[in-house]
């Protein structure tokens, strides 16, 4: 069991290091730009938060982490966390970028109230084909292709929310239960 538990802190410090040390915004909004019917959401959306690095590890016990910033048609607003633990049958690490859209200035706000927390209802559409055990949005559908600038999606927003991911590598099986919890802070002025 301590080596269990060794190996989970070893996977999620070398995930939170990764998070930690990914600055490209420009790069990771980009790629959503240029992944299929994601783009049409930077058209419609008030306002969005972009994750670059979320890593993921897991063994029974699972964690991720990662940093991200908040935009209000396209100026900088404000930093945001994410952090999830989870509990069931997995294994594995995954890194994975994700960008959440909000449709209006009220879900936002709700957001940017501080603490935010994904119910059971709200899932991601995922955006590669490596991404294939993620879920699509409720009432979505998701269709993939090989590559991340050439894949094809389909979103709606729901409750005010359409969250998108893109895996960058690695391996998790998972059925488990467990929520995102995510932290806002406005940038000073």
């Amino acid at each position: 069991m301590k080596s269990t538990a060794r190996w989970l802190l070893a996977a999620l410090l070398l995930s939170w290091g990764a998070a930690a040390l990914a600055d490209d915004f420009t790069d990771t909004v980009q790629l959503f730009k240029n992944a299929g019917e994601s783009q049409q959401f930077f058209n419609t959306a008030y306002a969005y938060v972009v994750f670059p690095n979320v890593g993921e590890g897991a063994f029974v016990i699972g964690g991720a982490h990662g940093k991200g910033r908040a935009f209000v048609q396209g100026k900088h607003v404000g930093d945001a966390t994410v952090t999830q633990v989870s509990v069931g049958f997995q294994a594995g690490g995954q890194a994975y970028s994700m960008i959440i859209f909000f449709e209006d200035k009220r879900a936002f706000d709700e957001f940017a109230k501080g603490n935010f927390e994904f119910g059971a209802d709200v899932q991601a559409t995922a955006i590669t084909a490596s991404a294939g055990a993620s879920a699509g949005t409720t009432g979505t559908s998701a269709g993939a292709s090989g590559g991340k600038k050439d894949a094809t999606t389909a979103g709606k927003y729901y409750k005010g929310m359409a969250v998108f991911t893109i895996v960058k590598g690695g391996a998790l099986y998972k059925a488990a239960v467990g929520g995102m919890k995510f932290k806002y802070k406005p940038k000073s002025s």
